[in-house]
């Protein structure tokens, strides 16, 4: 039933999409058909796929990091609470704060390749990863830990059987979101940076008011954007099989 549901408003988006194309003086929007004869053109003389493997590249590089790094730490500062009442201010703070004031200081750093890139994508993809997991630990049974205590369980024990079961929903909507922001920051830091990728194509096809190539590397954006969010919600099921789910 959603899948059809899925279905029908995107095409109802697709037909927007050609009313708007008719609509809007020629040159200044592309029409479906005309974004399906760019990206044809695209794949054959291969401009997408060099770009989209080099984004790719970094994405999942700068995601990655941030998970782990992004799970370890929300997890200590939710098992220790002093050194998580010390560290969540600042969390809040930096997550609070846009992650491109911090590029001109990146790019002094560390300069205009992939290490500055893959910066930025961490900055932006790792802050959703702690708060969820620092909540997920802080929300976790504490009836059920005392039990635990109580017949005598370890605390790696207790950890892996109690808190991280409990945290793992928390944990990987931490990591859905932090996937998403990281992909929009994939985009800033090719804009920002050395102009390569999809964000520099994004970049050279905008200044040129080439709209169906740039509609091509948008939907290619949605595309991957979707793809890891599906991926994401998909494993989340898988590895939440114990909770209630909701009927589709």
């Amino acid at each position: 039933m959603i899948a059809l549901l899925r279905l029908g408003f995107l095409a109802g988006l697709v037909l927007l999409w050609w009313v708007a194309s008719v609509q809007v003086p020629r040159g200044l929007f592309a029409s479906p058909l005309e974004t399906a004869a760019a990206a044809g053109r695209m794949l054959a003389e291969d401009r997408l796929a060099p770009a989209l493997m080099a984004s790719l590249r970094v994405y999942a590089t700068g995601t990655l990091l941030a998970a782990v790094a992004g799970i370890a730490l929300g997890a200590a500062m939710g098992l220790w609470r002093p050194f998580g009442r010390t560290l969540d201010i600042f969390v809040y703070a930096l997550a609070a704060t846009p992650r491109v004031a911090f590029i001109p200081l990146i790019i002094t750093l560390l300069g205009l390749g992939v290490e500055a890139k893959t910066l930025i994508i961490f900055l932006g993809a790792v802050m959703p990863v702690i708060l969820n997991t620092y909540t997920g630990v802080l929300n976790t049974d504490r009836d059920l830990v005392e039990m635990a205590r109580a017949t005598g369980a370890s605390q790696g024990r207790i950890f892996w059987h109690i808190v991280l079961p409990g945290t793992l929903p928390f944990l990987l909507t931490g990591i859905r979101l932090g996937a998403t922001i990281g992909l929009i920051n994939t985009v800033v830091a090719e804009l920002y940076t050395a102009v390569t990728g999809l964000g520099g194509l994004l970049a050279l096809y905008g200044s040129r008011f080439q709209m169906a190539e740039y509609f091509v590397v948008v939907l290619t954006l949605s595309l991957i954007g979707v793809t890891v969010t599906e991926g994401l919600r998909l494993a989340e099921r898988r590895l939440t099989r114990w909770r209630p789910q909701e009927t589709t």
